[in-house]
């Protein structure tokens, strides 16, 4: 069974994610290995206690996860796949009480976020901050906490056998999540390969920039995110995050091979199949 490693705790949407991919590739049946942050994701594969890991990249609400572009950048497993989760958020507790009975509700503080609207017609509630969705629901249901409930996935209030009082609770319906897939056993035939994550750092010089973005447009290539991060120790100079989209991998190769005399440190995170 392959171990495949996720920040956070059993039932989170990381799990979710994992499970989704995994199943769409014919490897439903996984083990989860939980992790408290995303840097020992990269940890657990090192030491052989996973074999792959998902990761989450970006949310359509709150934007880039920054500091995992640079674990990407960092660390060698390269991106084989995505899967775009919708975040819905369900407020969860004991079976048999009412929405009135509960009087504090933990969750993680991007959870607290985005529900805001939703507790605000419930001043009684008070919001405490955790440190995973899931693991307070998880401990909610160990510690048999009456009066207090949890917002979590709904895969949070099955495993840990809670009620769901309110589904759907997140102010922005159209809120979702992009998790990368890093696992190096995974072979992804050319022909299924329609995206590209790149990472690279350009002259310090007026039109860098606008000169490779031009050459991407000339060979149809979709740029779907470009994010800019300052390099360590390069006073105003910045290394640059793109994820492109293309119909012809021929033209993609093409691409990469006019931009690269324009580059001056270049690396393919990841060539994978889009999830959209």
């Amino acid at each position: 069974m392959k171990k495949v490693a996720i920040q956070g705790y059993r039932g989170c949407f990381h799990e979710e994610a994992a499970r989704r991919f995994y199943s769409s590739v014919g490897e439903g049946d996984i083990d989860i290995v939980e992790c408290d942050a995303f840097h020992d994701l990269y940890k657990s594969m090192a030491e052989g206690r996973a074999d792959a890991a998902v990761m989450a990249i970006e949310n359509t609400v709150s934007g880039g996860l920054i500091p995992n572009f640079d674990l990407l950048r960092g660390n060698p497993q390269k991106i084989k796949g995505e899967v775009f989760l919708r975040i819905e958020q369900n407020l969860m507790a004991l079976p048999g009480q009412r929405l009135e009975d509960i009087r504090e509700v933990r969750t993680h503080y991007m959870a607290i976020n985005q529900t805001r609207e939703f507790f605000a017609a419930w001043p009684e509630i008070r919001l405490v901050e955790s440190e995973d969705t899931a693991k307070s629901a998880a401990l909610v249901a160990s510690g048999r906490l009456h009066g207090v409930g949890a917002v979590a996935s709904s895969l949070a209030a099955k495993l840990y056998g809670l009620e769901i009082l309110a589904p759907g609770i997140e102010t922005y319906k159209q809120n979702f999540t992009r998790f990368l897939i890093l696992d190096d056993s995974l072979e992804v035939p050319e022909a299924d390969v329609d995206k590209a994550s790149l990472c690279f750092t350009l002259p310090h010089s007026p039109g860098s920039l606008a000169r490779i973005l031009a050459i991407l447009s000339f060979y149809g290539m979709n740029l779907t995110r470009i994010q800019s991060l300052p390099i360590p120790g390069r006073e105003w100079q910045y290394f640059f995050y793109a994820d492109i989209k293309f119909d012809s991998v021929q033209r993609y190769r093409q691409a990469v091979a006019a931009v690269l005399p324009l580059i001056e440190e270049f690396r393919i995170l990841g060539e994978y199949k889009a999830a959209l």
